[in-house]
């Protein structure tokens, strides 16, 4: 009997939506777009995509998303990519702006330069693997960590992949390279996260 890996969820707002799905399904999870509240249940875990942090706000804010948002990444797994690494932070710079507050840490919104600062670099990782492909568009530069939060990949010694917990965070964008170590790394978290919720 073939067990389907957890159920996570993609935020369906905005951003590239299809590349997260594409990545989860080769990584054996079974991915679901969210675009209501409603559909937050039953979830084991929820990728929050890139795109434009304040329009995501503004789109959040209608049905109750940004509530149901807030309550789940309180109690399952979230991993946030680009502008979904801004929603998790305690505190957003450059402009100061609304955040879910969950991930202890500071963002600053474009942090690395804008559009045409944009880059594919190799980033060193402590995961398993060696140094990965990161592609960074428009990326936000995490500025501060709290006690809680791992460091698990840098870029010029500053922290561009982080988990505190049941929460992952990445100012690039995994989803548009073939280095499917991220995906997998929160699948896992999501699978335990579930079954911890579920066995509650």
């Amino acid at each position: 009997m073939v067990t389907a890996g957890p159920r996570i969820g993609v935020l369906a707002l905005q951003g590239d939506v299809d590349a997260h799905a594409r990545a989860l399904a080769e990584v054996g999870a079974v991915a679901v777009p969210v675009r209501l509240p409603a559909q937050l249940a039953g979830l084991d875990g929820l990728v929050i995509p890139g795109g434009e942090s304040s329009t995501l706000l503004k789109l959040a804010a209608r049905d109750g998303m940004f509530a149901g948002l807030k309550g789940f990444a309180e109690t399952m797994p979230v991993f946030g990519t680009c502008a979904g690494c801004i929603l998790l932070a305690r505190r957003v710079l450059r402009p100061e702006q609304a955040s879910l507050g969950v991930l202890d840490a500071t963002v600053e919104r474009n942090g690395y330069g804008r559009q045409i600062d944009s880059a594919i670099l190799e980033t060193p990782t402590v995961l398993p693997g060696g140094a990965m492909e990161a592609v960074y568009i428009r990326a936000p530069r995490i500025v501060a960590t709290g006690p809680a939060v791992e460091v698990l990949a840098t870029r010029d010694g500053e922290p561009v992949l982080v988990r505190q917990g049941r929460l992952l965070a990445a100012t690039f964008h995994p989803e548009l390279s073939a280095d499917r170590r991220v995906h997998r790394l929160f699948r896992d978290m999501a699978a335990a996260g579930g079954e911890a919720h579920r066995a509650a």
